[in-house]
């Protein structure tokens, strides 16, 4: 098995992106491949990108609370790309009670402000194990 192949993006017209840059530095210290496709992406751009860079995960940095908005349109277009497969983990400010919407979206990982950031890399690593690549 290579190294685990994960995708940050921002979507949307969050201007925010610390975080996200904090979270993919983060996880390749922890040995993963990270890339980072900066700010205000679309769905497609974001589906087009994971097709591309042929990733595991998706990992979407949301600050502007248009995540149910946001997540359904990206994850449709992710399985219309054909990447019904690849995991979808959600950073951001995200209220509880959208919590369980998104996981039945196919969202396998929700992390708020201040996630330690080896949990998050340890959580990328289980979903990997647990689908046996």
């Amino acid at each position: 098995m290579g190294a685990i192949r994960v995708l940050i993006a921002k979507p949307g017209l969050d201007g925010h992106d610390r975080g996200a840059k904090v979270i993919a530095r983060a996880l390749r210290d922890a040995g993963m491949e990270v890339i980072y496709t900066g700010l205000r992406q679309t769905p497609e751009m974001i589906a087009e990108a994971a097709l591309q860079e042929d990733v595991d995960v998706v990992g979407l940095s949301i600050l502007s609370g248009a995540h149910m908005a946001l997540v359904p349109r990206i994850r449709e277009v992710m399985n219309e790309h054909g990447l019904k497969d690849v995991f979808l983990i959600v950073g951001g400010i995200i209220p509880d009670e959208d919590k369980a919407k998104l996981s039945a979206l196919g969202v396998q990982g929700i992390f708020g402000p201040g996630a330690n950031t080896e949990d998050i890399a340890t959580f990328i690593r289980e979903l990997m194990e647990a689908q046996g690549t």
